[in-house]
């Protein structure tokens, strides 16, 4: 257990992992300090909008946290229906009763997410030292950082606009490869993206493309478009400890490997990492416990989504998720059951060789990670 005479604990990021560990462990009154080398809440971000998962557990997340005693002191608009293409650009009308996920804004924005979260951290007087580099091995304490390397990455732009609120996402390798393209739309403030999980070093071109795609199929209106991009990093941890330090959130490879969904797992892991510290707990046993299954059924999902291919796709959307209440339908494709145990061998061998973007070779490569993402990796190895 945590002892409360020692100086205060240490965590190491304050992304969305990192605080939901500081505010469960400050509640339970505990001394927590957060280190992150950047200069202010979300700054890995650019103000975009992300969807913050709701349909792999029949618990509701926002219930979830607030068990954990963590408030939704960020905006957070619920989707319940929206439209999604195949790669005929047909498109398909999705809904459900309960909430998909809660739309949010990463980055330092007014009421985004990292804001937010933030802010309660202070507000339960845990100090957070932004601009403070951890470089020294320590003791005890609570890594993360963020993701190591990137397996997947969003490329796109956000914007101004006078659209009506709305949601899409089209499944076409056209687009993102092997991923999928999203428009989100919401109070006058846009972001359209390619999600892809391989073609990395041409995503000005599958960009170009997804951008077309909106503009020609739902009306998109741009104004002052400014570009952003991000990585993910998709990896199954044996313990997610390190060096006795507890690993939480995407360093540990906390990720939803169909579609790239991390907020929700990150969210999960820092609650959890509280809870072996407060309760004298095994953190593997817990994220065994209450992780693996989700992340291996999320193995299963992906080698099925590239199995099935484009006519695939197409079936599992006008045969099932848009016939019925899309999160149910989704919260049964991620719960265990026959054939995702089936694959899950064959996933997982596929899974362990290293998931890396053949088309990505830095050289001349201007893609996310090649730009931004090798310079943080060196630092995560830097930081103990």
């Amino acid at each position: 257990m945590l002892d409360t005479n020692r100086e205060p604990f240490p965590i190491i990021g304050a992304g969305p992992a990192g605080l939901a560990c500081a505010i469960v462990l400050a509640r339970a009154g505990r001394s927590v300090v957060v280190h992150d080398r950047r200069k202010q809440p979300g700054g890995r971000f650019h103000n975009d909008f992300q969807g913050l998962e709701n349909w792999s557990t029949q618990s509701d997340i926002l219930h979830e946290l607030a068990e954990a005693g963590i408030d939704p002191t960020f905006n957070h608009a619920p989707v319940r229906q929206g439209a999604v293409f195949d790669a005929w650009s047909a498109a398909y009308a999705i809904k459900s009763e309960d909430p998909l996920y809660y739309l949010v804004r990463r980055g330092d924005a007014n009421g985004s997410l990292d804001q937010g979260l933030a802010s309660q951290a202070r507000a339960l007087n845990i100090e957070i030292r932004f601009g403070d580099k951890v470089n020294e091995k320590m003791g005890p304490a609570v890594l993360a950082i963020g993701p190591r390397t990137a397996d997947v990455i969003a490329v796109g732009y956000v914007f101004e606009t006078d659209m009506a609120d709305g949601n899409w996402i089209c499944f076409d390798n056209k687009l993102a490869p092997l991923g999928y393209a999203y428009l989100l739309v919401s109070g006058g403030r846009g972001t359209v993206a390619s999600c892809m999980f391989t073609g990395f070093k041409n995503q000005r071109y599958f960009l170009e493309r997804t951008v077309s795609f909106f503009e020609r199929r739902v009306g998109m209106r741009m104004s002052n478009p400014e570009p952003f991009g991000g990585y993910g990093n998709l990896r199954l941890p044996r313990t997610a400890i390190q060096g006795g330090k507890l690993v939480i959130g995407e360093q540990a490879g906390f990720q939803d490997s169909l579609a790239g969904f991390g907020m929700t797992y990150a969210l999960r892991s820092g609650i959890l990492a509280a809870r072996s510290l407060l309760e004298g707990l095994d953190y593997a046993q817990l994220w065994r416990q209450e992780l693996l299954p989700l992340l291996h059924t999320s193995i299963s999902n992906r080698y099925l989504f590239n199995l099935a291919g484009d006519r695939g796709r197409r079936w599992a959307l006008s045969r099932h998720i848009a016939k019925n209440d899309a999160k149910k339908t989704l919260h049964r494709l991620y719960r265990p059951w026959w054939l995702s145990r089936a694959v899950l061998p064959l996933a997982l061998r596929r899974y362990k060789a290293p998931l890396k973007d053949k088309s990505c070779d830095h050289v001349n490569c201007a893609c996310v990670w090649c730009e931004h993402g090798m310079a943080e990796g060196k630092a995560h190895a830097q930081t103990q």
